[in-house]
């Protein structure tokens, strides 16, 4: 059998994302499970190093990477769709599941144990889960600044909306993201190279 797993998650750079709306810069879902990684990885060294856990960084990182990977059979749902009501969240789950075993045929059959786990995420811990979470809302949340920075409106309820989610949200490590690392997402390049 060949190996067309790697093939097929390098697609995910033609899904994009925000469908529904006007972008100023488009996000595709492999910029978004990478920018997501960096953020899971980031926030679970911050959380054992400062708070006390025990996050498997390594882990936590790569199952963020394939977070998303089941939309190279779903596309990209936008959220006010997938979670329009308890019976489309419940569909929509189990229209993920599906994809996820077909990623997984992709794979030689000795492999796709190895892989299995990621794309559900589930040898991750409850608190894992909880970072992928607020990783994968923080990147929504990253790029409504973007756009509403450029002046893109379309992008103002979202902002709103995905603000409130976050504020909602009672986690160490968010607060030490927010407090810390979120007004540096506004500066030009230029100030954010002169930072230190």
């Amino acid at each position: 059998m060949k190996n067309t797993f790697i093939p097929l998650i390098f697609r995910l750079k033609y899904i994009n994302r925000w469908g529904l709306k006007f972008n100023t810069q488009n996000e595709n879902v492999m910029q978004h499970t990478a920018e997501c990684a960096f953020i899971a990885h980031f926030l679970a060294i911050i959380g054992n190093r400062y708070f006390g856990k025990a996050y498997n960084v390594d882990k936590l990182a790569v199952c963020a990477m394939y977070h998303d990977a089941t939309e190279v059979y779903t596309g990209d749902l936008p959220t006010p769709i997938k979670y329009f009501n308890d019976d489309m969240e419940k569909i929509y789950k189990q229209i993920e599941h599906a994809a996820s075993v077909k990623i997984l045929e992709h794979l030689p059959s000795d492999l796709q144990a190895d892989y299995a786990a990621y794309l559900d995420s589930t040898d991750l811990t409850d608190d894992e889960r909880h970072i992928l979470k607020i990783s994968d809302l923080l990147c929504a949340y990253i790029k409504c600044i973007h756009e509403i920075n450029t002046g893109n409106i379309e992008f103002r309820l979202a902002h709103e909306e995905i603000r409130r989610r976050i504020d909602g949200i009672q986690s160490q490590e968010l607060k030490y993201f927010l407090d810390n690392c979120l007004a540096a997402f506004s500066q030009p390049l230029d100030d954010l190279r002169a930072a230190p």
